[in-house]
């Protein structure tokens, strides 16, 4: 097995390779002054398992040329396989056409990871199941909700509701419901814009009860903003959390959430950030999630037995 980083996540890429028990493997990774990238795996690779990491940051387009190019490099130097760990993959919410003329952008990645060389992805809380169906490849869609559980049911929370923020992602908020044997609730929202969110009304008992609303990810939190605002006038307790795998937090993300002031916000490193970026930021790792299920791919092992144990 070699292990290579791209230039997204180093700090996950030297943590998943700390599990594992193995070296990162030498690339050079740069860009030349008109902008173009340059990758150069710095040993052979030749008839061995490949596994590339690199995750959608801030920068998805750069992140995902530099894949693309370390893909096909080791498949021109005769890897037997190249599997790609992906966590946050890119354009995931683009995943079908919802206005005239519009592209299915979430589609044409998987394409694109096919025709750079990729064997084989693994991804984490795709935005939805149908991407997975986007790949004629293997594509091992992997879920957080096991490191989510662990945490929440160390705290001991009394009376816990999980909220989906919206109908789409209710499926998700109630597997996670019921690991944590709490009451589900959904908040109706509409979109009048991109990237902007107004709750129309909340399904559910939440009254007296400590909500934990729970996406695949925060990207500019208006909608974390819109809901507590909801379910505080509801009657929800003080006590709230907001949990996300996804951390992408762009725009005026930080200050919303500093100003929403949630007890916790909890996300998982699949992307870089700062976690002093706001009071209240708690950080679960990634890394012993993947390394198991890269072990028992590397050993032709199921990996549906990881989320059974």
């Amino acid at each position: 097995m070699h292990l290579f980083s791209g230039s997204s996540h180093p700090a996950l890429a030297a943590s998943l390779a700390e599990e594992l028990g193995i070296p990162l493997g030498n690339v050079t990774l740069k860009s030349f002054s008109s902008g173009e990238h340059y990758v150069k795996y710095e040993e052979s690779v030749r008839g061995k398992d490949v596994f590339l990491l690199q995750t959608a940051t801030l920068h998805p387009n750069e992140d995902v040329i530099q894949l693309f190019l370390m893909c096909q490099a080791a498949k021109l130097s005769f890897a037997r396989s190249v599997h790609v760990i992906l966590p946050h993959f890119p354009y995931a919410r683009q995943d079908r056409v919802t206005d005239p003329r519009e592209p299915i952008s979430a589609k044409l990645m998987a394409h694109l990871l096919e025709e750079s060389g990729a064997d084989h992805v693994m991804t984490l809380d795709l935005h939805s199941d149908q991407i997975q169906g986007f790949f004629s490849i293997p594509a091992d869609s992997l879920t957080a909700r096991p490191i989510f559980t662990a945490y929440f049911k160390g705290k001991k929370l009394k009376n816990p509701v999980v909220v989906a923020p919206d109908v789409g992602g209710a499926k998700r908020a109630k597997k996670f419901a019921d690991k944590l044997e709490a009451d589900l609730a959904i908040l109706h929202k509409t979109r009048p814009a991109h990237q902007t969110a107004e709750i129309q009304e909340i399904v559910g008992n939440i009254e007296g009860k400590t909500c934990i609303l729970f996406d695949d990810m925060i990207d500019t939190a208006g909608t974390l903003l819109s809901a507590k605002k909801a379910l505080l006038e509801k009657g929800a307790n003080e006590e709230m959390y907001a949990a996300a795998t996804h951390a992408v937090f762009s725009g005026p993300a930080i200050q919303r959430l500093t100003e929403a002031a949630f007890t916790e916000v909890v996300v998982t490193d699949s992307m870089p950030l700062d976690p002093k970026a706001f009071n209240g930021l708690r950080i679960l790792p990634v890394a012993p999630l993947l390394a198991k299920v890269v072990m028992h791919v590397e050993k032709g092992e199921s990996v549906t037995d990881i989320y059974k144990k």
